[in-house]
């Protein structure tokens, strides 16, 4: 039987092709299903598909003990119950690099665009309103960029920066090697008090939530730009708006929000609306067509690999195993609870069965261990099915 792949959320149909060219059966959906909807659909599935709006909830993976791999077709896996999966057995790819210069690039266009008031005077032109004045209006050469969150995204969006002559400051909880010119700053504050564009890159994490709030944005200078394209989370949105009515902050670009339509029939609103020199877009940020094909690539690739055979590179959640397949062995895959004495077990059951181990890989950690085997032997599927039943097996598998 054909292994059966469900995508979701309008993946670009680049990975419905690469994945059927491979056997597999894929279905395409534009739709973001709800946790009732997605765990009818996922009854007839093996494998998932989703991009950042699906939630994949602890009840969702409780219903649907049968599948095997979730790929998010993205950076984020924040909608996902990480742990969860792991503890069912579902390893979980994502594609952290794809689409990082395209949400670079936007940021880069939306500091020009904030400067020079392209927003609302683009809005009035429309209107028949010809608003020709450089007041307000500024580059952003020689202007200070500060960074919250120095990874992918904000390294290279450094790198941009840096090129079009902006001074780059940035803070990381994580110790990063500063590109170019960019100078590393001791603490968020330092960074909010120097920066003229100030650009969050930031993860999803209780420690992200609400972290810039009335207190941070007050300690930004008069006249900045904030900038948002990480996760709606991160702002305490009515905060931003009194530090934008009070002419505090001149203006903000914000792509994504606390709560967002699930689709594109739903009617967005938000408390920023009609607020001068703010820019509003709808989460778009990695959304370009090369960033999508290649997202749709790399997860299919992963995708691939684990199906046919085991390998879980690029996992976010898993032991990282990339064996080799013997030509004469069959291969086993199991998923058990990281205990002392599982790996003897097993080997027991294979040496009892007189089968013999070509070759033999085990990665662990903290909570689970995952065993990818290569046995020469006749009676595969048995011997997968009584490596199944040892109390510490969460999910087995021949491929």
């Amino acid at each position: 039987m054909k292994t059966k792949i469900l995508l979701v959320e309008n993946i670009h149909p680049v990975a419905q092709e690469r994945l059927e060219k491979d056997g597999y059966s894929v279905d395409l959906i534009k739709e973001s299903p709800s946790e009732k909807d997605l765990i009818r659909m996922l009854a007839n599935y093996q494998a998932l598909g989703i991009r950042s709006k699906t939630e994949i909830t602890d009840q969702v993976l409780k219903e649907c003990p049968h599948l095997l791999a979730i790929g998010a077709f993205c950076i984020g896996t924040n909608q996902i119950q990480l742990q969860t999966a792991k503890l069912s057995g579902v390893p979980v790819f994502n594609a952290p690099h794809a689409n990082t210069r395209s949400v670079a690039e936007l940021v880069i266009a939306e500091m020009i665009a904030l400067s020079r008031q392209l927003g609302d005077r683009n809005s009035k032109a429309h209107l028949g309103e010809w608003i020709k004045s450089a007041d307000g209006s500024r580059e952003v050469r020689g202007k200070t960029l500060g960074i919250v969150g120095y990874g992918h995204i904000g390294s290279q969006l450094s790198v941009l920066a840096e090129s079009m002559g902006l001074q780059v400051i940035f803070y990381d909880i994580v110790k990063k090697l500063p590109l170019g010119n960019a100078k590393l700053m001791r603490s968020l504050d330092d960074v909010l008090q120097q920066a003229d564009f100030l650009s969050l890159h930031v993860p999803e994490t209780p420690q992200t939530q609400d972290m810039i709030s009335a207190t941070e944005l007050k300690k930004m200078k008069k006249g900045s730009y904030l900038i948002n394209a990480s996760r709606g989370s991160v702002i305490v949105i009515n905060d931003l708006v009194q530090a934008l009515k009070s002419n505090h902050l001149a203006g903000c670009a914000i792509d994504v929000f606390p709560q967002e339509p699930a689709s594109n029939k739903e009617k967005f609103k938000s408390a920023l609306q009609g607020i001068q020199n703010v820019i509003l877009t709808p989460h778009i940020g990695g959304s370009t067509e090369e960033a999508q094909y290649a997202i749709g690539l790399e997860v299919a690739d992963s995708f691939r690999k684990f199906l046919a055979y085991g390998s879980t590179l690029g996992s976010v959640n898993f032991p990282a195993i990339d064996l080799q397949k013997g030509k004469l062995a069959k291969r086993i895959l199991n998923v058990h609870r990281n205990e002392p004495g599982v790996l003897g077990e097993i080997n027991g059951i294979v040496s009892e069965a007189q089968a013999n181990i070509q070759a033999q890989s085990l990665s662990t950690d903290d909570r689970i261990g995952y065993l990818v085997m290569d046995v020469e032997t006749k009676h595969i599927e048995s011997l997968a099915e009584e490596i199944q039943k040892l109390k510490r097996s969460i999910k087995t598998r021949v491929v």
